[in-house]
């Protein structure tokens, strides 16, 4: 996963922006809240570590038990979690969690700001 690859797949969702934070984390966001974050750093660019993004409840606990995949630095008790090996989740699975952080984060916008927003 890379930076190029995640703009792909998340920047067409509604209301979805884009900036830098951090010095060296890009940070995607549905109004105004992140959702997934990646380390925008060059050694980065073609890694899969570093990416970050909220989870549900219940799944936090079971998608932090296997390898690869950790409680995410200052968010965990948001229940993020950040992959920190290449091959700790293959794109057929990371897509819909990805959905999934959106969609938890949208839902946490006020009725207006999500009309705003448009059609999920």
């Amino acid at each position: 996963m890379n930076t190029k690859q995640l703009r792909a797949w998340v920047g067409a969702w509604p209301g979805v922006t884009e900036d830098i934070k951090w010095e060296s984390n890009r940070v995607f966001s549905v109004g105004g809240k992140m959702f997934c974050v990646i380390d925008a750093t060059p050694t980065a660019e073609n890694a899969s570590g570093g990416l970050s993004f909220k989870v549900d409840d219940e799944r936090f606990l079971e998608l932090t038990d296997r390898p690869g995949i950790i409680p995410a630095p200052y968010l965990a008790r948001a229940k993020w979690i950040s992959l920190v090996q290449s091959d700790a989740m293959k794109d057929a699975e990371l897509k819909p969690l990805l959905r999934r952080s959106y969609e938890l984060v949208r839902a946490k916008l006020t009725r207006a700001k999500q009309r705003e927003l448009g059609e999920e």
